[in-house]
């Protein structure tokens, strides 16, 4: 065998997107009642990857399996990459109970991202239902951290109650490095003095050009289609708008095709897409 093809034979293992990168989980912060962050760092050498926001994951619990999962820290981010898991199933269970100094499995970073280096001289509306926020959590933190912007940002939150809202102490940095800063529940308890209503009620509240507005849209789906409809009935053009879907990933690369959606496979084509009345009478389809 000549040099070449054994320096090949040694390598292609870890070209191979399905073979997962172990990391290490050096801290976890627990969000909410099922919610739980993980900070992760390589277990040996530098990150392998870079991502931008709205990118995701396939996070392995090794001897339980493989879960698609946003990355929601922001690009160049000093410190650990985080993930932001809830635990619904076997393996985010087992990926939300992992102990500080346990090891992980990583593959990617897969598919689009929000676009967010084209946002400048955009005003940008956020919106996110729940756990939405974290798959939105990085574009925001970029957004706000980045020098030279002359667009406002608008963070709107919705929360069934008010100890399912994630992330506070980033929403009270984002409001205090310039953003506005609205959360709303369906369900308030004695201790809260906030808004109270689904998510959309909050758009009419706030003060934005429509016609150099770009809009992020993360959550629940019929919450994303409301959402959308709220925004075109404010004058935000329909292709000004991107929603973040999470349909059944499997592979992350469009190979094992779980994730299709009429023409599109979400861990490829997304999965975040530009809204389109196409894609809202596909995502009205309910998931199989």
């Amino acid at each position: 065998m000549c040099m070449d093809a054994m320096l090949l034979t040694e390598v292609e293992p870890l070209l191979n997107p399905l073979t997962p990168v172990t990391y290490r989980v050096v801290a976890r912060h627990v969000e909410t009642g099922d919610v739980v962050t993980l900070s992760l760092e390589p277990t040996s050498g530098p990150s392998p990857f870079s991502f931008k926001p709205g990118q995701f994951n396939m996070l392995t619990s090794f001897g339980v399996g493989e879960v698609a999962i946003s990355i929601s820290s922001a690009p160049g981010a000093p410190g650990p990459v985080e993930h932001t898991v809830r635990d619904v199933g076997a393996i985010t269970h087992s990926l939300c109970t992992a102990a500080v100094g346990s090891v992980v499995g990583v593959r990617g970073p897969f598919g689009t991202d929000w676009g967010v280096d084209g946002f400048d001289d955009k005003d940008v509306v956020i919106v996110a239902g729940g756990i939405g926020l974290a798959p939105l959590r990085g574009a925001i933190s970029y957004l706000v951290d980045k020098p030279g912007r002359t667009g406002r940002v608008y963070v709107l939150v919705g929360a069934r109650e008010p100890d399912q809202i994630t992330f506070p102490d980033d929403l009270k940095r984002w409001e205090r490095d310039g953003a506005v800063v609205k959360v709303t529940v369906d369900v308030p308890d004695s201790r809260w003095w906030g808004a109270i209503g689904v998510v959309t009620t909050l758009l009419p509240t706030i003060d934005f050009d429509p016609a150099r507005t770009v809009a992020l849209v993360c959550g629940p789906e019929i919450m994303m289609r409301f959402t959308v409809r709220g925004l075109v009935d404010l004058g935000v053009a329909l292709a000004s708008i991107r929603v973040s879907l999470e349909r059944n990933m499997q592979c992350g690369i469009g190979w094992c095709g779980h994730c299709q959606l009429g023409p599109l496979l979400i861990c490829r084509d997304g999965p975040v897409f530009d809204y389109s009345a196409a894609l809202e009478k596909l995502i009205s389809e309910r998931e199989r």
